[in-house]
């Protein structure tokens, strides 16, 4: 049984680990992270699935206990522009489509076609974007979108196999200040933190770990190491030597520049949502916090140099990116051939990672998280833990990558070489079959990808319809069934958006009340 754990690497990936693992294990479990003060970490404000609300929850903290200090916000979509055409935008909201005469709204959209929007005609979430509303009203109740959400909303200690239905948001906060505030919960859990540059790591004639050797603090010994050093991987890759399979053939973006960019929300509102904003080689995300927004170009560095990419991003942002710092980032796409090997493991960026198109940065450090807890290695079954967990991790970068590349093949966006390759690029395999089944009937349980990845059938549905780019059918037994029941609920969703976005207040002004009442400012 593994009693002692030593992380090697701190930011986001390391100290949500830390935490998560002091929280589950108490002072059975002896926890040490090393991070080095010289090492930046690569966040500069950071998007999530609505499931990361399970990761909290786990910690015992509620929503006024971490995101004032995180600067953080709601995110109930990611708002997609120009991919379609310039000056189009669309929704990928947290949000299912309701299901009438047992076939699936969305199916019943693409038959009547009562609007070329199929958010805002068949999700309440769009109306609420476009209006900038919080989910929340400002005593703190959650709007229902369906009678199980505020249900969804007791919960003790669960994990995102828990989530059952869809909950209307996620969030967006400051990587940094989350990695604080983890910092000072780990510590008073009894991790011990130790800040020196680890300058070598030693193995046994097996390749097990058997130390890590530290600048000034001398040797670290444990059972189980977690690498958690970035695109550097320097336990995992480094050290043991195991493979890294690029996943660039299909995903070509392998660079971003970014901004942190000072902000006066209450100016100009505060829309709950990523964004994502199709450019010439790649998109660019702002993410709003409280105080300033997160901005980056996302980028394929064979198609746009630094330079082009940086001017690019300053000319989007305006006179506010004049005078500010460029963060320059090359990005690692693929994952690791195994990310458990012998007694270590890597999490986040050593792991894996895709380009941060649907923010599955966060979720494949939550995934990784939960699953080691469920796979931790007592002795005698090690091995088939080990595999049933490389198993499940490869699953969800691999299910993630393919949908990935379907927004690129499905987006109507065709005026330049980067987005005429991108409908000729190598496909993962299978994914072309599931498309041309998808042209004739939208994504089911039983035609995405089969393993989980994150990404339900109905987020494969709002893309396909949002980017416009597929020639797509209307299942032909629609025709012979009586539509009273759809379009009454085509209205219904109609009617719900309007009357929520006449209740709920502004997400700059939900914010604000809660900062405030924890004394913080913007």
């Amino acid at each position: 049984m593994a009693r002692s754990v030593v992380i090697v690497g701190g930011g986001t990936a390391g100290w949500m680990t830390a935490s998560y693992l002091a929280a589950t294990f108490g002072d059975k479990l002896s926890i040490t992270l090393v991070e080095s003060k010289n090492v930046p970490t690569i966040g500069v404000g950071e998007a999530s699935f609505s499931t990361i609300r399970h990761f909290f929850s786990y910690l015992g903290l509620a929503e006024t206990d971490w995101m004032p200090d995180c600067h953080a916000t709601y995110k109930l979509a990611i708002r997609y522009d120009n991919w379609r055409a310039e000056g189009h935008h669309f929704y990928h909201p947290f949000e299912r489509p309701r299901v009438v005469e047992g076939v699936s709204l969305a199916d019943w959209w693409l038959h009547k076609r009562p609007s070329a929007d199929y958010d805002r005609d068949c999700t309440v979430i769009a109306a609420l974007c476009d209006a900038k509303r919080s989910p929340r009203r400002l005593e703190g109740s959650l709007l229902a979108l369906d009678a199980g959400e505020h249900a969804s909303e007791r919960m003790s200690r669960s994990t995102m196999a828990e989530q059952t239905t869809q909950f209307p948001y996620a969030y967006q906060f400051d990587a940094t200040l989350l990695a604080k505030l983890l910092t000072r919960y780990g510590k008073d859990r009894g991790v011990r933190h130790i800040l020196d540059d680890v300058v070598e790591a030693a193995a046994d004639e097996r390749g097990d770990l058997t130390h890590v050797r530290t600048k000034e603090n001398g040797d670290l010994s444990g059972d189980l190491f977690i690498d958690c050093t970035g695109f550097r991987g320097m336990l995992l890759n480094k050290k043991l030597g195991v493979p890294f399979l690029s996943y660039q053939d299909t995903l070509p973006n392998d660079r971003a520049v970014a901004l942190r960019v000072p902000m006066e929300m209450a100016d100009q509102g505060m829309g709950p949502y990523t964004r994502s904003t199709a450019q010439d080689a790649g998109w660019i995300w702002t993410i709003p916090l409280y105080g300033r927004i997160g901005t980056g170009y996302v980028y394929a560095g064979d198609y746009c140099t630094p330079d082009e990419a940086e001017r690019t991003l300053r000319e989007f942002v305006g006179p506010a990116a004049e005078n500010l710092e460029a963060n320059h980032i090359r990005m690692r796409i693929g994952r690791s051939e195994s990310s458990w090997v012998n007694n270590c493991v890597a999490i986040g960026l050593s792991s894996g990672f895709v380009e941060p198109l649907e923010s599955t940065g966060i979720f494949f450090i939550q995934n990784a998280i939960e699953q080691l807890v469920k796979h931790f290695p007592g002795g005698r079954d090690d091995d088939r833990l080990r595999a049933s967990y490389n198993r499940q991790v490869a699953n969800v970068m691999d299910g993630v990558r393919e949908f990935l590349v379907l927004h690129y093949v499905a987006a109507k966006r065709d005026d330049n070489d980067y987005w005429r390759d991108a409908k000729t690029r190598t496909m993962p395999d299978v994914l072309a079959e599931r498309i041309e089944q998808w042209k004739v009937k939208l994504p089911d349980a039983d035609s995405v990808f089969p393993y989980y990845h994150g990404f339900e059938p109905y987020s494969y549905t709002a893309m396909i319809l949002g980017l416009g780019g597929l020639d797509m059918r209307s299942l032909p037994g629609l025709a012979l069934m009586d539509d009273v029941a759809a379009t009454k609920e085509l209205r219904q969703v109609r009617d719900q958006a309007a009357t929520l976005v006449e209740q709920l207040p502004s997400h700059w002004e939900y914010l604000k009340h809660v900062n405030e009442l924890k004394g913080m400012r913007p």
